[in-house]
């Protein structure tokens, strides 16, 4: 039998690679038979001989265990193998990235639903502002700033559910080597212009980080481009951000203007906090007649997958998607009203008396 980390971890096979860790699809062995999926990630090879580095692996896997949130990737675990490098060992989320889910509408020669976006959007500025309220045991402020907000660790869900993932992963890594050749240049085109002065993280450099990944998936390409890191970082700094109307003639101008408040230089002209940002979605979302529940971001993710071969043998199929259907398939809306207190893509509605 294959050797199990910890006495339980099976290592299955390869998910994904960043560049900064792998990540392994795993399963949990306990008594009488149980077992559970599970991810595995490890930390690549160059990094997991940086003594400081491991140093703040290993923290920041302690105080993001902390974090409880639905939409952010739980820990379950955090251990040394038998050669000594570390592991952390995740929760799996059985679905596609943001970034894939993108990939599967532009291979498909169709527009990523904005509404769809926009939910997806919420869920991660309210996982993000979970963390940016964290207390501490002694009841103390004590946020946590993601600083790697990108599609491809926004996690999608079979099910609909979204869950923000690699929570303190960047904030192990030497601000200083942003730079440097080795350093992934995809994740550098998703930093806010402080950041790449050595500025301190902040709800506003997040803020930024949501409004790329936002400006990205409905435009369609990258926001930020560069031939090498400088280059990135040069235009980063400028922070020219093309009008979306440019790339999408059916985006209500207030989602622009949404992103585009995100995206500006000078972080205190961005969004205080993503909460707010987030209600200003949701307040947008309830002018759409559209329906952008779990179900509907499921029934997309299903087809997303399908479309990537990405499913297995035993799932059955799904038909084309369009969120539409699934309104129209709902029946007839009755007669209700929205309430405008609640800042969620799950809509609650009050019947009218």
């Amino acid at each position: 039998m294959t050797e199990l980390l910890g006495g339980k971890y099976e290592v299955l096979e390869l998910a994904g690679e960043g560049g900064m860790a792998k990540v392994y699809r795993g399963q949990t062995h306990g008594a009488a038979g149980f077992t559970r999926p599970v991810a595995i990630k490890r930390v690549l090879a160059p990094l997991s001989q940086n003594p400081d580095f491991l140093k703040m692996f290993a923290e920041e896997a302690r105080v993001v265990s902390e974090l409880d949130h639905p939409s952010i990737a739980q820990i379950h675990d955090f251990d040394r193998d038998r050669t000594g490098e570390y592991y952390l060992v995740l929760e799996w989320v059985d679905g596609l990235t943001l970034s894939e889910w993108r990939e599967a509408h532009q291979k498909n020669g169709s527009q990523v639903p904005w509404n769809l976006t926009a939910a997806i959007g919420i869920e991660v500025l309210q996982a993000l502002h979970a963390a940016h309220e964290r207390i501490d045991a002694s009841g103390r402020p004590a946020p946590i700033f993601h600083r790697d907000v990108t599609p491809q660790n926004v996690m999608l869900s079979n099910c609909g559910v979204v869950k923000l993932t690699d929570f303190g992963l960047a904030r192990a890594m030497d601000r200083s080597s942003i730079t440097k050749p080795g350093f992934v240049k995809g994740k550098i085109s998703y930093l806010a212009p402080e950041l790449t002065y050595e500025a301190e993280p902040s709800a506003q450099t997040d803020v930024f980080s949501i409004g790329v990944v936002l400006w990205e998936v409905l435009a369609g390409e990258k926001l930020f481009k560069g031939k090498d890191p400088v280059k990135v970082v040069g235009t980063i700094r400028d922070t020219e951000v093309p009008d979306l109307a440019e790339y999408r003639s059916d985006l209500p101008p207030i989602l622009r203007e949404i992103i585009t408040r995100a995206l500006r230089r000078n972080p205190n002209e961005r969004y205080r906090t993503s909460r707010e940002m987030a209600r200003d979605l949701a307040a947008l979302l309830r002018t759409s007649e559209e329906a952008t529940d779990s179900d509907v971001i499921a029934k997309s993710v299903r087809w997303a997958r399908e479309l990537l071969g990405r499913t297995r043998p035993s799932e059955p199929a799904t038909k084309p998607f369009v969120a539409k259907e699934a309104l129209r398939a709902a029946g007839p809306a009755d007669e209700t009203i929205p309430d405008p207190s609640i800042p969620l893509t799950r809509r609650k509605t009050v019947t009218r008396g």
